[in-house]
């Protein structure tokens, strides 16, 4: 009989080590998530700082392109009060296709193409990009694997017993968005 209770108390024991072991993986999983977030966030909030600049630089070659400038402060306004992963995504679709049309501007006007500080903020932007796109990667490979753990048996199980849940995906909906954009500095 006691060979049968400790046989029974070790095997109670594992199961609530592979407990303890699986709850650990998930907290890590969701930190990486949150930390993944933090770095999409930081590099919007360079983006956005840096479209000012951007609208005054514009602003002194194109006077008259007041809508474009509009938008693209409308759309950075947007991008500043968004707190939902979902909330980021559409302020970021905005946000490009303003920063889109205001390059689009920029062509029209060769002094503007040709202008040192012009020049040195698209270069800044596409910089800027680039590591969004890298952070952006980053956040749904670890938005991946946590929700694998949350929807994987057995993990499922400890995930739904305490509370983690799926994260959203930080994407691009409109396949069109998708593809990489074309930036011609010259």
């Amino acid at each position: 009989m006691t060979l049968f209770l400790g046989l029974l108390a070790g095997v109670a024991l594992l199961v609530l080590l592979w407990a303890i072991a699986l709850y650990n993986t998930l907290v890590r999983r969701r930190a990486l998530v949150e930390e993944g977030w933090s770095g999409i966030e930081t590099q919007l909030k360079r983006r956005a700082n840096l479209v000012p600049n951007l609208i005054e630089t514009v602003k002194g070659y194109a006077a008259h392109e007041r809508g474009t400038l509009e938008d693209l402060t409308a759309a950075r306004t947007a991008s500043l009060r968004a707190h939902t992963v979902e909330e980021q995504a559409e302020a970021q679709r905005t946000l490009g296709r303003a920063l889109g049309s205001l390059m689009a501007v920029a062509e029209a006007y060769p002094d503007l193409k040709a202008s040192q500080t012009f020049g040195q903020l698209q270069t800044e932007l596409a910089e800027i990009e680039d590591q969004i796109q890298l952070s952006r990667r980053y956040y749904n490979g670890t938005v991946r694997d946590l929700n694998i753990m949350v929807d994987q048996f057995p993990s499922n199980i400890v995930a739904g017993r305490f509370g983690f849940r799926k994260a959203t995906f930080f994407e691009i909906e409109d396949a069109a968005e998708r593809s990489v954009p074309r930036v011609d500095f010259s």
